[in-house]
């Protein structure tokens, strides 16, 4: 039977590694913990592991145990009943219940109080919880994976993660890679989210420079997936020509991989071909004109010249200075061409 893989990409040998382990895992009720850092994609690997499952066809829910209040969490989780705390004006039902028959997801566990890790252990072991002010049992058919970005071991040994609980998530670990040692997927994932929002933007997909591949490739991408996806986003956005060079790259990324922007220096001076004159100290001086002001006016005319020749096409007359369509619209604006 082939996995559904819910939109995740890749052919590295690792994440073939993890697709053999979820193909052999999903089909069971095992409790699965999955840990790997921020932006790798957890919650997508958990949905794919909910699709592969024979609960496929009832609900998932996930839980984002680190962007709920602590004192509102157990209320999210289990539910509450009508006057448990001054909000509660009526009956609610929790996440547990919501996931009836099918699987809910602790992302960032973490990150949880540890009264309330108490009653996630119960509910791992007995199958069964209230909800907040309630005294009524209710049974939780449910199969519970969670996630988190840290190492557990340490916090169960810093005390602040209850070892049972651990013990009892851990059953079957799945550790996703980053994105630095998925070696090749990360130009698949760059073609992908590429493709995507250059299509979004109704413009031509751009292309990448060799220079700029073996950029991406040295990167380290501490973001990992997340952190590639938004990237290429703001390319489809601000990128003015169809092919990516290292000058549309920030100084952060040239910098990482060893290779910023050289600094700038002065002309060299070059022999002037025949029939052409530098512009001397006494040209300036005739039109009685500091060096800024000289300089200026050589430039606006060079402007000029190039949009006269691209018949105003700012495109073109950038093509033709040899600068960027953005670099030349500023310099038309200063200039007031």
């Amino acid at each position: 039977m082939e996995l559904n893989l819910s939109g995740i990409i890749g052919k590295s040998p690792v994440l073939t590694d993890l697709f053999k382990i979820l193909a052999k895992v999903a089909p069971t009720d095992s409790t699965v913990l999955v840990t790997g850092e921020s932006g790798t994609g957890k919650e997508l690997f958990v949905r794919a592991l909910h699709q592969n499952s024979q609960r496929a066809s009832h609900p998932f829910v996930p839980v984002n145990c680190g962007a709920i209040p602590k004192e509102l969490l157990e209320s999210e989780l289990f539910g509450h009943e009508k006057g448990a705390f001054t909000s509660a004006v009526r009956n609610r039902a929790g996440r547990f219940e919501l996931a009836e028959g099918g699987t809910i997801f602790l992302d960032e566990i973490g990150e949880m109080d540890g009264s309330l890790q108490v009653k996630i252990l119960r509910v791992l072991q007995e199958r069964e919880f209230e909800r907040v002010g309630g005294v009524k049992t209710y049974k939780a058919d449910v199969r519970i994976v969670a996630a988190t970005n840290r190492d557990l071991e340490d916090e169960v040994r810093a005390g602040r993660f209850r070892e049972d609980l651990y013990y009892r998530l851990n059953v079957i670990p799945l550790h996703l890679p980053p994105l630095r040692e998925r070696g090749n997927d990360i130009m698949l994932l760059i073609d992908h989210f590429l493709e995507r929002f250059c299509r979004l933007k109704k413009r031509s997909k751009l292309k990448i420079s060799p220079e700029v591949k073996s950029l991406f490739m040295r990167y380290p991408w501490p973001g990992n997936v997340r952190e590639l996806e938004n990237f290429m986003e703001r390319l489809s956005i601000l990128c003015d020509n169809d092919v990516i060079m290292p000058e549309d790259l920030p100084l952060k990324i040239l910098e990482n991989v060893g290779e910023p922007l050289p600094e700038p220096t002065a002309p060299e001076i070059v022999s002037a071909p025949a029939g052409f004159h530098w512009p001397t100290v006494d040209d300036m001086r005739d039109k009685a004109l500091g060096l800024k002001e000289f300089l200026d006016e050589i430039e606006g005319r060079l402007l000029q010249e190039a949009l006269n020749q691209a018949d105003g096409v700012k495109n073109q007359a950038a093509e033709i200075l040899g600068i960027k369509r953005t670099t030349l619209i500023e310099k038309l604006k200063k200039k007031k061409v």
